[in-house]
């Protein structure tokens, strides 16, 4: 059972970023998902969560407008499009659901 992210990098302010989460192992298509991160010296928060089938979509304050989570139930992937990025995003981005955590994705954003 595991989830592998991939997509993370150096992106300039105002810059996007796609991340992606590979779900193997679990009944993906039943399972809630959601993006997290941690910056350094602060607690993890969440960022963003998509229901089972996708229908519906929660975001931080923080990230809304600028963010959106999507997933494929076939594809077993979920992904957070990141638009308009802010020096503020730049963290570890984890991706999750049930219960499972990927291994994290480094997100900088810098000039």
């Amino acid at each position: 059972v595991q989830l592998v992210e991939s997509g993370g990098g150096l992106v300039q302010p105002g810059g996007s970023l796609r991340l992606s989460c590979a779900a193997s192992g679990l009944v993906f298509r039943l399972s809630v998902m959601n993006w997290y991160r941690q910056a350094p010296g602060k607690e993890r928060e969440l960022v963003a969560s998509i229901s089972s089938t996708g229908s519906t979509t929660t975001y931080a304050d923080s990230v809304k407008d600028r963010f959106t989570i999507s997933r494929d139930n076939a594809k077993n992937t979920v992904w957070l499009q990141m638009n308009s990025l802010k020096p503020e995003d730049t963290a570890v981005y984890y991706c999750n659901g049930a219960g499972i955590w990927g291994q994290g994705s480094q997100v900088a954003v810098s000039s």
